[in-house]
């Protein structure tokens, strides 16, 4: 009986053991996507400020998919260039700000950021605020922005 019982609490203590450790993994995986991803949103809007649409581009994944309200989506590799060419000479946006307010998934493959944005224009009033859903997707080259989702938080006047 004896032997049985310390079979038993061996068990229960390696699973207990390999929990944690899948545990500690996953934290260490989300807490690199948390990094990357205020990493890339303290750089996003330097691209507007400097007119570098190269900064911009290097947020976001080759098949990334930027959808913005009340439009089609802008898909594929040329999607993030054609947006900020949009955003830049049409909107006339120049800077802005994110605040992430959370960030959900393991942070092996995809995780899912939600937050709060806000837009400038070249007199640093502001033009718009809203929220946000980005899918990002762990690729050889870091963590880029794969889905793009964003909506105003003002009633759109007609």
């Amino acid at each position: 009986m004896k032997k049985h019982h310390f079979i038993l609490v061996s068990a229960i203590l390696f699973f207990a053991f390999a929990s944690s450790l899948a545990q500690s993994k996953s934290n260490t995986n989300l807490d690199e996507a948390k990094q990357a991803i205020a990493e890339s949103n303290a750089i996003y809007f330097t691209s507007f400020v400097k007119n570098d649409p190269s900064i911009f581009i290097a947020r976001y994944a080759e098949d990334a998919c930027i959808m913005p309200p009340d439009s089609q989506p802008l898909c594929g590799p040329n999607a993030a260039s054609d947006f900020f060419k949009i955003a830049y000479d049409q909107i006339l946006l120049r800077n802005g700000s994110f605040t992430t307010t959370a960030v959900y998934g393991d942070g092996k493959e995809f995780v899912t950021e939600e937050g709060r944005w806000f837009s400038y224009d070249a007199n640093n009033n502001l033009m718009d605020d809203g929220k946000f859903l980005v899918l990002w997707k762990k690729t050889p080259k870091g963590w880029k922005m794969f889905r793009d989702s964003f909506s105003s938080n003002r009633p759109k006047i007609n």
